[in-house]
């Protein structure tokens, strides 16, 4: 606990370095792109840093099927594969502006649960 504690410090010494970070990372996070891909590439979805929905591209012979419950679970699959990766992504982002430190301890230090 009190390994956090010295965290919470590197915290409040750093605010202002920490803060100008924070507004690089979501510049980051607005500019990056994540896919996700279903259906052996047949689904592909794109989203930006911040888990956005940037766009979404069917194959034509999959729409020319025409099984619409098929598509409706590889358009979810491609979607939640792409916002996956961009979490991870936003995750590894948040602990360089927070110059290394685990937001997971942070919360155990305020209370709260991991994630």
């Amino acid at each position: 606990m009190f390994g956090n504690l010295g965290q919470l410090a590197h915290l409040l010494k750093n605010a202002g370095q920490i803060k100008q970070n924070v507004a690089q990372m979501n510049e980051r996070l607005s500019a990056a792109r994540h896919e996700g891909q279903a259906g052996g590439g047949q689904v592909v979805a794109t989203v930006d840093g911040k888990g956005e929905i940037v766009s979404l591209k069917i194959s034509p012979e999959l729409v020319q099927a025409g099984d619409v419950e098929m598509i409706e679970d590889l358009v979810c699959a491609a979607v939640r594969q792409a916002v996956q990766v961009s979490r991870a992504a936003a995750q590894k982002e948040m602990e360089a502006a927070m110059g290394g430190i685990s937001l997971g301890g942070m919360m155990d230090l305020l209370g709260g649960a991991k994630g």
